[in-house]
């Protein structure tokens, strides 16, 4: 039952496909700031997670509905970062949409979902480059 004059809240739902191994972590960074997606610094109403790779799926409980993207990458030596080579990824990506891609990350309209009040289920299939 919900209380008069409280704002909704939802739950989002991510489970990631494709990894290539359960070795590191997942991190997932949800934004609802298109000038901070992917990586979501400088953004105070980011929500960051880290979860073991063994574990590829989670939850987002009381969030407000809106539009919002989900960057993931396979943190497979646990350094806490996305190492690449060159500037190509070393490691897994995927974002929300599992949008095409090409050179650089996608933008924000193309990762972009709409998180309802009964809620949202992403599933992203990761990419490696190598």
């Amino acid at each position: 039952m919900a209380l008069m004059g409280a704002s909704p809240v939802t739950t989002l739902t991510v489970d990631v496909d494709s990894l290539r191994n359960a070795r590191g972590m997942i991190r997932l960074c949800l934004t609802a700031a298109a000038d901070n997606f992917p990586t979501c610094v400088d953004d105070a109403r980011a929500v960051a997670r880290s979860v073991p790779a063994s574990q590829p799926s989670l939850s987002y409980d009381g969030l407000p509905p809106g539009g919002y993207a989900l960057a993931v990458i396979h943190d497979e030596n646990g350094n806490g970062k996305l190492d690449t080579f060159m500037g190509i990824p070393r490691e897994g990506f995927g974002f929300s949409r599992n949008p095409r891609i090409a050179f650089g990350p996608p933008s924000f309209a193309a990762a972009r979902f709409t998180l309802s009040d009964v809620g949202e289920e992403q599933r992203i299939r990761m990419k490696y480059m190598f």
